[in-house]
């Protein structure tokens, strides 16, 4: 038994508000396969066509006349809930759940009780998650009165329209603020100061220095680790850290310095840097970039590899390799944009203001979002036990 199937079994043993009762799905609802459908019949007009990702395309014939409740039977969107269109298809990947009863049973009151939980109950399989008739059948819903149920859906639909809306608009403006750094990069590096900025060989004023270890030296393997997936793109900041030896690294490693500005060369579209602040080792996909502090500013720097006219540089360099990946004389050849160390220094504490609020932000309409889509549940739970 699924830990979904033993929860719908636990709940169905709790009281329900007078009036109410528990039945089971058999009892009020046949049951129906939907028939296998060649892709190649599939047709750009005609009737709507319903499958394991809801409507699908169109075909010559349907199925039914009115909306079906629909239960997506098999693979990674099974017990997902539609409700399909008048006259339509549906394929052999769901199963239309049709009222014995009209007067029993209302198919919006259906809907929302499956879509509460119901449905993922009756799923069996890992691998290849799915649904039967023999699953679905025995598993039990409460039934209150039709006129209660024609309530409760109705409630439903409004409010679940408005958690639609705002979850519609707390994704927006989440976008929106995901997309504050690099606006904030642009304001900087695109201006028309920016384009009068003297410029200067990369090569010249930095370099790599880092010798390869081996991280399987105790020395080594205690040091923290590096790769691209310790950056966050475009935000010049590591995620997280662990030692070599706690990743079980073996093979060579560069040894870096508090200071370096750390750079991964594989994908430059990514945008992966930082500056770190502490002695360790990192891929040898990624450079450790040494700056000539008497023309760089290793933070400014940082927020340089991040821009666009470097990633746009990079990025045009790299395809000429099999894999997109910057070389040493490529880093080295480009003309670095050169404000002065006082304006580098400035630009960088602005960024990193800059950066941290537009985090601080990120988080709050993360936080406002997943509550929102946590809505949807709560009212669910709170309808068929009567609280609505």
């Amino acid at each position: 038994m699924t830990a979904a199937a033993e929860l719908n079994r636990q709940d169905a043993t709790r009281p329900l508000p007078d009036g109410w009762r528990w039945v089971r799905i058999g009892e009020v609802c046949d049951i129906v396969q939907g028939e296998a459908l060649p892709l190649t019949e599939f047709k750009p007009v005609g009737y709507p066509v319903y499958g394991a990702n809801g409507r699908i395309g169109c075909y010559t014939r349907y199925h039914y006349e009115e909306p079906q409740v629909l239960v997506t039977c098999r693979g990674a969107t099974c017990a997902t809930i539609n409700l399909s269109e008048p006259k339509s298809y549906v394929t052999n990947n769901s199963m239309a759940m049709l009222p014995k009863d009209a007067n029993q049973l209302e198919r919006q009151y259906l809907r929302w009780v499956l879509d509460g939980g119901v449905a993922k109950s009756a799923i069996s399989g890992s691998a290849q998650p799915q649904i039967t008739r023999a699953s679905l059948s025995p598993i039990r819903i409460p039934l209150p009165s039709l006129s209660e149920q024609k309530r409760i859906a109705g409630i439903l639909r409004s409010q679940m329209a408005a958690v639609e809306r705002a979850r519609r608009s707390a994704e927006a403006q989440l976008q929106a603020a995901e997309a504050l750094p690099a606006a904030h990069l642009r304001a900087v590096f695109n201006s028309p100061e920016a384009q009068q900025w003297p410029k200067k060989r990369f090569g010249n004023i930095c370099e790599i220095v880092a010798k390869q270890v081996d991280p399987r030296v105790p020395e080594y393997g205690a040091l923290p680790h590096v790769n691209g997936e310790n950056i966050e793109s475009g935000r010049c900041r590591l995620s997280y850290l662990n030692t070599a030896a706690e990743e079980g690294m073996i093979s060579g490693k560069y040894l870096f310095e508090s200071g370096d500005v750390l750079y991964s060369k594989l994908r430059p579209y990514l945008r992966k840097v930082c500056v770190v602040d502490f002695r360790g080792v990192c891929s040898a996909d990624m450079y450790p970039i040494r700056v000539n502090r008497d023309y760089l500013d290793p933070h400014f720097t940082a927020w340089l590899l991040v821009s666009d006219e470097f990633t746009e540089y990079a990025d045009e360099e790299s395809r000429r390799a099999r894999m997109p990946k910057l070389n040493r004389d490529q880093l080295f050849a480009w003309d670095t944009p050169l404000p002065s160390l006082s304006d580098q220094r400035r630009i960088a504490s602005q960024f990193s203001a800059q950066m941290a609020s537009a985090e601080r932000l990120r988080q709050t309409l993360a936080e406002q979002l997943d509550a929102i889509n946590k809505l949807p549940a709560a009212l669910l739970r709170r309808a068929f036990s009567g609280e609505l």
